[in-house]
Formats: structure tokens, sequence, C-alpha cells
């Protein structure tokens, strides 16, 4: 895996300004740096933030087993607050996002929580786009959820879709359609493509630091790392939708609640070290949540705004 040198700023801020114009301005998340933000620069823009009741919508593009698409729903489920699981759990780690984000923007009218519900889920087994997918097609994907206003379309591609960018500049991306106020993220599992850029610490990078890869807590390389994306990613788009709510940096290639901590995922991590994680005694996989029935999972640490420092939850 490629991380960056802490000591490079500029150089990582010239590569966000090079993948902004790759991303056509969505947001992306890349799991090959590790960033630590300049202090007091990731604000709330006045803009609009997704809060209260938020209905998920998902589209499984591809072929998927039932087991992976259980470790997902079940990461989904583990993010409302109802759902019992001992802390540290997701439910705690998505009241973080409250807590640092909703709660802040007082400009914006409304609950000062986010309650994630799984409203419908969608099959495209056969592919119908092809194999090799746009951007603009994945909006397509996700407006055929049928996701309502204020919601959130979920798209998952398979390990034998391509996406543009995939790999080479993002792991997963959120966009929003404003005409119908609502956002979407797209999130592909990167197994038989680049799992040391997409998955890792599950799997050894391709360059930098050749540390020894981490258990996935799922038993599933490809699927594991599509839970930090996705865990990413929702955070972003609940936080700053449509470009205009919180982040850091140039608009059209902002640093957002997770992105602005990648690579950070337990106290003492560094490049190369996510970080001090729980390990489980029976199956030695290392996670940092538990989750909805008995599931664990890893999740990046959040920014905080307030103390221009990354939260994790161990």
């Amino acid at each position: 895996m490629s991380l960056l040198n802490l000591s490079k700023p500029i150089l990582f801020l010239a590569l966000l300004a090079s993948l902004a114009s790759l991303a056509l301005g969505f947001q992306s998340r890349k799991l090959t740096e590790l960033y630590q933000p300049q202090p007091d620069l990731l604000t709330y823009h006045n803009g609009a933030v997704l809060r209260g009741n938020i209905p998920i919508s998902i589209l499984w593009y591809g072929q998927f087993t039932s087991a992976q698409k259980a470790i997902i729903s079940d990461f989904i489920l583990s993010l409302t607050a109802n759902r019992q699981a001992p802390n540290p759990s997701v439910a705690q780690w998505w009241n973080t996002v409250d807590q640092f984000y909703l709660s802040k923007a007082v400009k914006s009218n409304g609950p000062k929580y986010a309650n994630i519900l799984l409203a419908n889920q969608t099959f495209d087994d056969k592919c119908s786009l092809g194999k090799s997918l746009t951007l603009s097609q994945i909006s397509q994907l996700a407006a055929k959820t049928g996701p309502r206003k204020g919601g959130i379309a979920l798209v998952f591609t398979a390990q034998d879709v391509t996406v543009e960018g995939f790999c080479m500049s993002r792991c997963g991306l959120h966009g929003s359609n404003k005409r119908n106020g609502y956002s979407y993220i797209w999130v592909g599992n990167s197994v038989t493509q680049c799992p040391g850029q997409c998955s890792w610490p599950f799997h050894k990078p391709i360059y930098g630091p050749q540390t020894p890869a981490l258990l996935p807590p799922n038993a599933d390389v490809g699927i594991d790392g599509m839970v930090i994306n996705l865990a990413s990613m929702i955070a972003g788009a609940v936080s700053n939708p449509f470009g205009d709510g919180f982040y850091q940096g140039p608009k059209e290639a902002p640093l957002e609640a997770a992105t602005a901590c990648t690579g950070v995922y337990g106290k003492g991590a560094f490049s190369g070290y996510a970080g001090n994680l729980l390990v489980d005694t029976t199956t030695g996989a290392s996670y940092n949540a538990n989750g909805a029935h008995g599931r664990k999972y890893l999740v990046p640490a959040l920014f905080d705004p307030a103390t221009s420092t990354c939260i994790t939850l161990v």
C-alpha cells in the first residue's frame, strides 16, 4: 500500500486536487493514505445535513453470496442505537457522528441525530449495464433503488465489476441528486482487483511498510474492506450530502468526517499500522466495534472538529 508521508502535506493536497478532476465532483474514499488534518479547518459551511429518520435503499450489482449480503446488511442495522451490542459498538461510533456534526449544524433546522433505516433492497445479479461502469452509470443505478427524499441509495458492485477510477483513485464515493433530495454511495468489492489498496489492513499493502495483514472479523477480506469504505462514505454522506456541509479543504476534493482520518482505526496508529485494535480470542481477527447479531467490524476514526483530532473507539 502506498502511504503518504505525513511530512509532505503539500504533496498530499496536490494529489487531492488531481483526484478531484477524476472524481467529477464526487467525494471519494481511498484507503491508501494516512493523513493528519491541519488544525481547525474542518468546519461547517452552512449547508444541509441528513438527519432524523434516513431511509437506506440498496442495489446489489453482480453476484454476492447470501453470507456477504448478511455481513453488510447487519452493519447497516448496527448503526441504529436500539440494536443491542456491547461497547465499543457500531452504534456508539455512529453516535459520534451525531455528536461531532449533526448537533453542531445549528443553522439547519431539524433533529440533531441520524437514525438509519433499511428500507428496501434491489438485485441486479446479471449486471444489466455490463461489468465496466462509469460514474454516471453509478448514479443511474442509485436511482433504480427508488431512493426517498432525505435518504441514501447504496450501490454495491461485485468483485468482477470494474468502476471508473476504482483502485486507481478511489475505493468508494458518495454523490447526490439535489433535484430529488437524496444522496447515494457506491462501494466495490476489491478482493480480486486491488485488495492491497481498498481492503487494507486485511491485506498486505501494495507499497509502503509490509506489515502483516490482519485477519478480517467476518472472514472475508473483500467484504470487510467494503464495510470500512461504507462506514467512511456514510459518515460523509450524512454530514456533507450536497457539498456544503462539514468538510475541510477544497470543495471539489474535500476531507470529511472519516476521510480526514484515513488509515486510523485505533489509538497509536501510524503509517502502515492501523492502531491498537481488539482481537477476537477465538478467531484471532482484529476489530474495533461490535454489531448486530454478534458481528464484529472495523470502522474508521472520526475527526473531531472541536479538538482537531481523530477519535477512535479503542
